[in-house]
């Protein structure tokens, strides 16, 4: 585990929310991969870390993605959408992360 050299508060806030969405299930169910939105600031050790201390899990890797926030109008007035960072987890062979609410 590489939880070690991180700090536990820090990698606690490092995992936003996870990302339920149709190419989400698609991406679970082909690649055996988990969509998470993280901190902008999170780098990829740190993310592996992070999900390997709350999930119990063996991460493989992990890719990033900065999405742009988009410009929107609110009434007459323009602005825009936070960025957003999103991690592609890939969990090894066996392993897998469920968010239906059961417990295990």
């Amino acid at each position: 585990m590489t939880t070690a050299k991180y700090a536990e508060d820090r990698l606690a806030q490092i995992l936003v929310a996870p990302i339920v969405s149709e190419k989400s299930t698609m991406v679970s169910d082909k690649y055996n991969q988990v969509l998470f939105q993280v901190l902008r600031d999170a780098t990829k050790p740190e993310i592996k870390a992070a999900i390997e201390l709350m999930f119990k899990v063996e991460v493989e890797s992990v890719q990033t993605v900065l999405q742009k926030g988009k410009a929107k109008r609110f009434g007459r007035s323009m602005g825009r959408r936070d960025h957003v960072k999103k991690a592609y987890v890939s969990l090894k062979a066996g392993q897998e992360l469920s968010f239906s609410g059961e417990a295990a």
